[in-house]
This record gives C-alpha cells, sequence and structure tokens, in this order.
C-alpha cells in the first residue's frame, strides 16, 4: 500500500504519471472534483477531460465530487483524486469565497484538508493525489491569485504529510522528494 502526492505545473505530466502508479486492472475510484465538462460553456475544458477519460481503464469508476474525504473513506480499493487545485477552486466558489473574509471560510477549508488528510492516512489501500505547485513565480497581484497560492499551499502541506512520498514532476519527469 503506497499514499503518493504528485505534484508539478501545468501540463507538466501529473496525471499521465499518477494514472501509471495504479494497476490498471484493479476497480480504482477516481475522484474528480473539478466542474462538469460541458461543451457548450467551455469547449476546452470539456476536451481536456475527454482526453483524460479515455485514458483510464475500463475497470475503473469516475466519480465527480467535492466530498472527497468521504468518497475516499467509502472507497473499498485504490483511490486516485485528480486534483487539489480544482478542488479549492471549486470549494471557494460554493463558498462565495474570493472576495469574503477569510475568517467566513478558512475554518471550513481547514477543517475539510484537516479530514482529507486523516482519510489519505486511514486508507487501507493505495491512495494517489494530484496537485498543482504553486508558488515558485511571483506574488499575485490580484488578490484571489494570492488566496489561492496561499491555500493550496498549505493544502499540499496538510496533504503531502499524510502521504508515504511526494512526487515532483518537471516536464514530464518524476522526481522522488
Amino acid at each position: 500500500m503506497a499514499h503518493v502526492l504528485v505534484t508539478g505545473g501545468v501540463r507538466s505530466g501529473k496525471s499521465r504519471y499518477a494514472e501509471s502508479l495504479m494497476d490498471a486492472q484493479a476497480p480504482v475510484s477516481y475522484l474528480t472534483p473539478g466542474y462538469p465538462a460541458d461543451p457548450a460553456r467551455d469547449a476546452e475544458w470539456a476536451a481536456r477531460v475527454a482526453a483524460h477519460r479515455l485514458r483510464r481503464p475500463g475497470a475503473w469508476r469516475t466519480v465527480e465530487t467535492l466530498a472527497l474525504a468521504s468518497e475516499l473513506a467509502a472507497a473499498g480499493g485504490p483511490v486516485l483524486i485528480d486534483c487539489l487545485g480544482t478542488w479549492l477552486t471549486r470549494l471557494l466558489d460554493s463558498w462565495q469565497a474570493w472576495d469574503a473574509d477569510e475568517a467566513d471560510w478558512l475554518p471550513k477549508l481547514s477543517a475539510q484538508t484537516g479530514a482529507l488528510a486523516e482519510a489519505v492516512r486511514a486508507h487501507p489501500h493505495d491512495v494517489v493525489v494530484v496537485t498543482n505547485e504553486v508558488g515558485w513565480g511571483l506574488v499575485s497581484e490580484y488578490r484571489a491569485g494570492r488566496v489561492f497560492a496561499d491555500n493550496l499551499g498549505r493544502i499540499n502541506q496538510a496533504i503531502g504529510a499524510a502521504c508515504d512520498q511526494v512526487v515532483l514532476l518537471v516536464a514530464g519527469r518524476p522526481l522522488t522528494l
């Protein structure tokens, strides 16, 4: 049993690498917190989601959810979560938090993050979690950018601490940390 956090920049190969860590024959639960694909609303996002789905083996079950901790806890086998950046975005959207006072939503985010970290630690099967690496560039001049980077950095630290291994993808190459 392995619990692995896979991080890296956009288009670094994170998802493909994370998928390669899972047994293609096993009934993997693929938890995805991203927005549902709607080609009429966002054709590029729908194409991206479709490409991800085409790579998944037939034995894998896709679950579109924001309830990552409870879905992970309920899963009876290996789980792949892709990705924490979209999870954070959707949570902040659902709480209308982008311009709100952090005191109104930060406790909820901390609780959700803690529950997910505990679910990762407790899961008796393989867990691979995909996230985006943040903070290697300038601090955003926009509040939303700072809120995202600061909080995804905190989430990544919490989930990384709950995992046995962290792998950074750079230009498609895995670097085990």
